[in-house]
Formats: C-alpha cells, structure tokens, sequence
C-alpha cells in the first residue's frame, strides 16, 4: 500500500512563452509521517529519439513529511534551448514529474507538450534555426499520464519490478483539471502504454 498518494496536479500559467517558467501545483495525501525526505523532480525530454536529452529543470526535496494532506508550487526555470535538438524544437514532446522516496520512483506524472510559433506567417513557413523567442508553450494539462510504480517504503533493498496499469472509471480524475488518456506514449520510449490518471 502506498503511503503516499497523489491527488491532484494543476498545470499554472498555461500556455504561455517557451521561455517563461513551468509551474505546477501538487496536491499529496501522506497515510503516515514520512522520516526521510520526498524527491521531486521536473524533467523535460527534448527528443523522443534518445534520452540523452532530457532536461532536470528542478529538484526539490520535501520532508520529512507529517501524516495529512500536503499542496506546494514547484516551479522551475524553462528548457535551455541549447541543449534541444533543433528537429526537435517546434512540435510535441513531453514534460514529466516524478516523486522518488529512499532512491526509488513511486509516480510519475507525464504531459504531452506542445511547442508551435503563435505568428501564422512563421506557422507557414518555420525558420530553419528555431525562433525559440516566438514558440509558445502549451502543456496538455487535460490529458495527464500517470504511472505508480510499487516500492518498499522501508528501503531500496528489494524493490519490486512491476508496474500498476489500471484503467481508470470513465469519470475518473486526477484533479479538476485532468482526464483520463490513452495515447501513444509508447512512441516516446517513456510510458507504457496503459496509464492512469486516479490515484
């Protein structure tokens, strides 16, 4: 049984430029006090087409964490355009949050990420090197993907390999702004292919 659930994940200030802050507001419910400190993390995957690209934007440690329910901001610097492919820069890609507790990821909530230039005329006709100061950035936040993946809470010495794949109820929700989905994560190598969005 977790000893933490997750029960909402509202995306703030969305769409906005691809150069300003993402920001996030997280919602947890902890069963029991947490001794040791959560990890959470906001990656940004430049390329689908090898992971070497992912961005860590932020870090945040978070504990040690009393029973009750929890909410806090995470906010963290935007993409460093130098670091993306330029193929790779107009288009979908995905932004995940992820939780780790002891070294071992528990959750992990992925948004389909769309970067397009706002000017029809530069939708038109794109220019080669990417304009990164035209792109605006739209998160999915209607279409979460979130994965729990089962941990020892007590230590990393036998962590369990399998992974919770549930459908959700039709209705089910992860916060008021986020439904269920099914999509093609598989294509990005970073979901399976059956997700959740309820805890």
């Amino acid at each position: 049984m977790s000893r933490v659930s997750v029960l909402g994940v509202s995306v703030l200030e969305n769409p906005s430029p691809f150069g300003r802050p993402l920001r996030f507001q997280v919602q947890f419910e902890c069963g029991e006090a947490l001794p040791h400190d959560l990890e959470w993390k906001i990656i940004y995957v430049g390329s689908a087409e090898s992971e070497e690209y992912d961005q860590v934007l932020d870090s945040v440690l978070v504990g040690p964490v009393p029973a009750g329910r929890h909410m806090f901001v995470f906010e963290a610097e935007a993409p460093n355009p130098s670091l993306i492919p330029e193929s790779d820069a107009v288009g979908v890609t995905v932004v995940l949050i992820t939780c780790t507790y002891l070294g071992q990821e528990f959750i992990r909530v992925g948004y389909y990420v769309n970067n397009e230039y706002t000017d029809p005329e530069l939708r038109e006709n794109p220019p080669l090197k990417p304009d990164f100061s035209q792109l605006q950035r739209n998160i999915l936040a209607s279409n979460p993907r979130v994965t729990r993946f089962h941990i020892n809470w007590d230590g990393p010495s036998d962590q369990m390999e399998d992974i919770e794949n549930v459908d959700p109820e039709p209705e089910g929700m992860l916060s008021a702004s986020c439904t269920s989905a099914k999509g093609p994560g598989t294509a990005l190598g970073i979901l399976p292919e059956n997700s959740m969005d309820c805890m």
